[in-house]
């Protein structure tokens, strides 16, 4: 499961990086390996929630959201942030 914000930073990553070529296999891969999900408003504002809930940490709304996203997925999250154990997020490790 990638969400499309994942997606956007990943590919745009692999273009500067790794070139046009590469970038166009790796979606393509993607798309059809995948399951691609589109966060909601409420995730949005959950993760917002979740950020003020921890607001002595350094944590990023990118990394609040993606522990919404699992949350709500029931799975856990392929990270070596610790971030996400403070958020009590399921970790994949």
């Amino acid at each position: 499961m990638i969400a499309y914000p994942t997606l956007f930073e990943t590919y745009s990553l692999i273009l500067y990086r790794l070139g046009v070529r590469t970038s166009f296999s790796w979606l393509r891969e993607i798309q059809t390996g995948s399951t691609l999900v589109a966060p909601t408003v409420e995730d949005y504002h959950a993760a917002g929630e979740k950020l003020l809930k921890y607001s002595d940490q350094a944590i990023t709304l990118y990394d609040a959201l993606v522990s919404v996203l699992a949350t709500r997925a029931k799975i856990p999250v392929w990270t070596y942030d610790h971030h996400f154990d403070v958020m009590r997020s399921r970790v994949w490790r």
